[in-house]
């Protein structure tokens, strides 16, 4: 059930208020009322706006960050590391164990301090881990624990869209929540592509010039490549960012929340059965992407397929149908959108295990490739499904609570549905984000199949408790 919240009647002082109050970019925001439409048309939907446009970009830097190893890893053999495989997969899981704690810790600490404070901040230090990249990707005698650590330290850069998309909802109504989360998570989700794609061209010359260092001599290719340039190209385009969110974003004081408040969340259900649901979705995503440009290299490149050339169109595919999954949502349910992506992922990878080589049988490159992209494609929609289902549980849990108990009641009731929704949006990011280690680390402790096999048993899992809790006809709480 939706409740509608009365908007008060503006008093004199009201309207003055209202007036006194800045809406200038940089500026702290107390009086924010989206679900007001008069508020909304005249001030709300353009600062919102502002907000989601600067976030988007700096999200995806975040990305970029996080996800450079899994196409930096394909190169450092050949142009003289000599690692295993098993190192190879285990360096672009490393960045997933970080990434996915910090984000608890983004979920939480961005509400206190203030997210365009935050965003600023969680982006310029983004700064480091790429300039030690850099640095040591020039040296093919750093050791391995070195590069694991800055694996490690990469993985920083994914904590960025648990406090990035906890902001983002609390700007927007609850009829554009989807649309917009859709969009900041969609095409912040392209940073993986983007790196995927970008960093393997910027490598083959010396596009940045003497100061990002001599060449390495990629032995396979018998030709010069410069390594590094994969990580020093983000540089000065995070400083960038950092600065338009200093400079342009807003905090909301209806944002602000003390972890006291927040970690109520730990004590409701649908925080645990959500997550679950979104280490479906998500950590689907984020693992496959980090995990299959190595697939592709040790299954298919002896037949001419380079890992380069493809990886990138898989995460491509994903992040936009996040956006679709949030829009569809929006018009026909979010529960209904979740059980469409986890039958399509389940169904795509039995294609893409099928495809694989085994025994004497090279296998089929484009029903994997394909079966592939079908399984990012609807992990994409869940993405954005998920995330669309969470306000809506929390805002009619509040709001049935308080039902009958007078406008002001219905007011906190909001505003605590708010805070708990984002507080559990960043959280069930978190722990999604976990499959970025668990994917790879997986492909590198046992045979692909089996652990493809262990996904589409979990997403059973996944579709019967979104059926039970969410989908059904008198579902506890229908989203």
């Amino acid at each position: 059930m939706t409740m509608s919240i009365p908007s008060p009647t503006p008093t004199p002082d009201t309207v003055r208020s209202h007036r006194r109050e800045t809406y200038k970019p940089g500026a702290t925001i107390g009086d924010w009322r989206p679900e007001d439409d008069g508020f909304w048309e005249s001030t709300g939907h353009r600062v919102a706006q502002r907000n989601l446009w600067v976030s988007i970009p700096a999200l995806m830097l975040g990305f970029v960050v996080w996800q450079v190893w899994s196409v930096t890893v394909v190169k450092l053999n050949d142009v003289g590391f000599g690692f295993t495989q098993s190192q190879l997969f285990w360096l672009t899981a490393i960045p997933g164990i970080t990434g996915g704690t910090f984000r608890i810790l983004y979920t939480f600490i961005g509400p206190i301090f203030g997210e365009r404070k935050f965003t600023a901040f969680s982006t310029i230090i983004l700064v480091v881990p790429m300039l030690w990249l850099g640095f040591a990707l020039q040296d093919n005698g750093t050791p391995y624990w070195e590069l694991a650590l800055i694996a490690a330290v990469c993985g920083i850069g994914g904590a960025n869209f648990a406090s990035s998309m906890a902001n983002i909802g609390f700007f927007f109504p609850k009829r554009e929540k989807g649309s917009a989360n859709g969009l900041n998570g969609g095409l912040g989700n392209l940073g993986v592509s983007v790196v995927q794609l970008v960093a393997p061209l910027v490598v083959t010359a010396a596009v940045l010039g003497a100061p990002a260092g001599g060449p390495q001599h990629d032995a396979k290719e018998n030709t010069d490549i410069w390594l590094q340039n994969g990580a020093f190209l983000w540089v000065p385009l995070l400083v960038v960012m950092a600065l338009l969110a200093w400079f342009l974003m807003n905090d909301l004081r209806v944002a602000a929340a003390p972890f006291s408040q927040q970690k109520i969340i730990f004590k409701r259900k649908h925080n645990w059965l959500m997550t679950w649901l979104y280490v479906g979705t998500f950590g689907s995503f984020i693992g496959f992407a980090a995990g299959l440009p190595l697939l592709i290299k040790n299954n298919f490149e002896s037949q001419g397929y380079q890992a380069t050339t493809y990886a990138w169109i898989g995460p491509f595919v994903g992040a936009l149908m996040r956006w679709a999954g949030g829009w569809l949502s929006d018009r026909f349910g979010g529960a209904r959108v979740t059980m469409l992506s986890f039958v399509g992922m389940a169904a795509s990878l039995v294609v893409v295990i099928f495809a694989l080589p085994h025994g004497g049988d090279q296998g089929s490159f484009w029903a994997f490739f394909i079966g592939f992209l079908a399984a990012f494609a609807f992990s994409g929609l869940g993405n954005g499904s998920t995330f669309r289902q969470i306000p809506v549980i929390f805002r009619d849990q509040h709001m049935r609570e308080a039902e009958d108990k007078g406008p002001e009641a219905q007011a906190a009731a909001l505003k605590q549905s708010e805070m708990e929704a984002g507080a559990v949006t960043g959280f069930s990011s978190a722990i999604a984000a976990y499959g970025f280690f668990f994917i790879p680390a997986m492909f590198a402790a046992m045979a692909v199949t089996s652990a493809l096999w262990l996904f589409i048993g979990f997403y059973a899992t996944c579709l019967a408790v979104c059926w039970w809790f969410y989908a059904r006809k008198g579902a506890e709480a229908p989203s």
